[in-house]
């Protein structure tokens, strides 16, 4: 595939890397892609993926809950995937979120969130304590990026797609932790994707760095004093992460590089590299902190092209903090069931029964209603001021004419032990797949798990061996399936 390469690239890349090591790079394109998953600490531990998966999984080094594995294996179609057991995910990908060193409890952006992968790493790291914001400015794409928040189970996720500088507007300083996975021109993607060399052709360097630029000073203005940004890109261009990086530390004087571990293969950043973008022999102050940055090469790992780079702000507290702007919060156009949140309390008993009925302990979170529609927004989430929400929490159900009725992403945030009835079907069993497929199950009373003396009768929490699927409804020995029909099995 190293053919269909531009010439233009082609002549960059062999001036910034020298014959040698650029002929390296290039005999990367014969040689196999390396496939990558990640175990979901929210559902389980990552040594418990490694006993269950039934193909074989090797570890990536640089991500504790990371795995390779054989293109054969087809992980995206095994139940334990509908299960939010792993995400699917290049292993380079994997880096920013490590940089990032999220811990519970802390308030996190996503900032250029969508598909989700980063968002539900970050997620697992917070293991539901603190908050984390999802952001994409493209409907679209936020569409795709709230289901894999959904599969993930993640309850304490607001999804918007605003601008960053309406965000940075309305929420300064608001966030200890930021990740800025830019757009890029995707270089490192090269090898993976050949439309990704078309993308190359079609939109040039200098656009990329206009809006990364702009990205980045939004993104300074959100994070709180002493707090850590890190920004990373799939490009292989100077011009888009160290000369980006040099430029933002000449503008951003209360930052600095906090260097990154070379290890692993990676290589540091180039601040020669800079210094010759910029047309100088040597490179400045700025210019010499983005050695601190990482490099990952297809040709010395086993992953494709990134670059990552660890920024923090300095801790001198604000002299007195702004007072946020509360106004009415407006969610996703074009979103089924959208509508203003309620200004009135609503009447939240059919909620209250449904969890008294269903489920074996109260759920955290604040009530948020959309319409009909139920949120559970994480304790001490950023104030909504005329954004748009897509999700202002995890999403309950709906409320509608007196009743209540529970969504799938519910499902996907419970353990099986929250539901009182419960259908543990295992990996291997037709049924699962029967299940996945939409159809209705003849299920014995007896197969039902119940607890708290409640009926057969009812909601209940199908699962695969002990990780949930979604809802089914049992009656008579027949259960009626709720998986929704966006996500079945195809």
């Amino acid at each position: 595939m190293d053919n269909h390469l531009p010439e233009a690239f082609r002549m960059k890349m062999r001036l910034l890397l020298g014959e040698e090591e650029y002929q390296a790079y290039l005999a990367s394109f014969g040689q196999e892609r390396y496939y990558g998953l990640r175990s979901n600490p929210l559902k389980l531990a990552a040594e418990e993926l490694l006993e269950l998966a039934p193909y074989r999984l090797a570890p990536v080094p640089w991500c504790p809950t990371g795995y390779y594995y054989e293109e054969s294996a087809r992980p995206g179609k095994h139940p334990y995937y509908h299960a939010g057991m792993y995400y699917i995910q290049e292993p380079s990908a994997m880096i920013p979120a490590e940089l990032l060193d999220v811990q519970p409890g802390d308030r996190v952006l996503d900032l250029c969130a969508a598909p989700g992968g980063k968002t539900t790493q970050l997620a697992g790291k917070l293991q539901g304590q603190g908050w984390l914001v999802a952001n994409d400015n493209s409907l679209d794409r936020v569409k795709a990026l709230t289901k894999n928040v959904e599969l993930a189970g993640i309850r304490n996720a607001m999804v918007t797609h605003e601008t960053p500088d309406r965000l940075a507007a309305r929420w300064p300083e608001a966030f200890n932790k930021i990740l800025v996975d830019a757009p890029c021109s995707g270089e490192g993607m090269f090898r993976k994707d050949e439309d990704m060399i078309r993308q190359w052709e079609k939109h040039s360097v200098a656009v990329c760095m206009g809006m990364q630029a702009e990205i980045l000073r939004d993104a300074a203005a959100m994070l709180a004093p002493g707090g850590r940004l890190v920004y990373s890109t799939c490009t292989f261009s100077p011009e888009e992460n160290e000369s980006m990086i040099a430029e933002f530390l000449r503008q951003h004087t209360g930052f600095r590089v906090v260097p990154a571990p070379a290890a692993h293969g990676f290589v540091p950043g180039r601040p020669d590299w800079a210094a010759q973008t910029r047309g100088a022999d040597t490179p400045d102050e700025a210019e010499e902190q983005t050695a601190g940055a990482v490099r990952l090469w297809p040709h010395r790992i086993k992953g494709e092209g990134h670059f990552a780079v660890v920024l923090e702000k300095d801790a001198t507290p604000v002299a007195s903090e702004p007072e946020p702007v509360r106004l009415e919060s407006k969610p996703a156009k074009g979103r089924k069931g959208s509508a203003p949140a309620r200004t009135t309390a609503p009447d939240l008993t059919p909620w209250e029964q449904f969890v008294k009925d269903n489920l074996t302990q109260p759920l955290p979170g604040t009530p948020v209603m959309f319409g009909e529609r139920l949120y559970l927004a994480a304790a001490g989430s950023p104030p909504v001021a005329e954004l748009k929400i897509y999700r202002p929490g995890w999403y309950a159900g709906e409320l509608k004419r007196g009743r209540f009725e529970p969504s799938h992403a519910l499902a996907m945030g419970l353990s099986r032990g929250d539901a009182r009835r419960v259908l543990a079907l295992p990996q291997d069993s037709s049924r699962v797949i029967r299940y996945l497929k939409g159809e209705t199950l003849e299920v014995a009373e007896a197969e039902l798990e119940c607890s708290g003396g409640v009926s057969s009768k009812g909601y209940v929490l199908v699962c695969v061996d002990r990780f949930p699927l979604g809802w089914g409804k049992w009656n008579q020995g027949m259960l009626k399936n709720e998986y929704p029909a966006g996500w079945r099995w195809v």
